[in-house]
């Protein structure tokens, strides 16, 4: 047997097919490939997603509707690189929106699923060549809840 891949599996409490609409209508290149939903006399409303597998960036993922005994956590969060600080913004107010802003980047939308929303250039602008570079703009980062672009490339210098 050979391994072909990875899949990403998001566990929910009854709102997975809510959050996959989400997701795939604010990334791009996404799309929903399946859903499968609880039938008659079972744990959910009949005609409610069991599982939905999706594409986010042409990655697989698998959202289930699985219950309340489990909930996500910061310790699993997902880097979605940026461009422009236009695209940094309109994703973090996006995901933010119900959800919570963290530090760094970092935030966790409505159904409590951990973001870091970062410029493509920040892993090189921390590891900068210089060291007072790679300070100066980890300490500007450290300031930060949404980042800001500019702000960390001036920190650069």
């Amino acid at each position: 047997m050979a391994i072909t891949g990875i899949t990403t599996s998001l566990w929910f409490d009854q709102v997975a097919g809510e959050a996959v609409a989400f997701y795939v209508d604010l990334f791009p290149d996404s799309r929903i490939l399946q859903t499968t939903t609880y039938g008659p006399n079972d744990r959910y409303p009949e005609g409610t997603p069991v599982t939905v597998s999706f594409e986010l960036f042409g990655q697989p993922f698998l959202a289930i509707n699985a219950g309340s005994e489990f909930s996500p956590t910061p310790a699993i969060s997902f880097q979605v690189f940026c461009d422009t600080q236009q695209e940094i913004d309109r994703l973090w107010d996006a995901l933010t929106d119900g959800g919570r802003e963290d530090m760094c980047g970092w935030c966790a939308d409505r159904y409590g699923v951990s973001w870091q929303i970062i410029p493509r250039e920040l892993p090189s602008l921390v590891s900068h060549p210089d060291a007072d570079a790679r300070q100066r703009v980890t300490a500007a980062m450290r300031g930060m809840r949404r980042l800001d672009l500019a702000a960390l490339q001036a920190a650069a210098g």
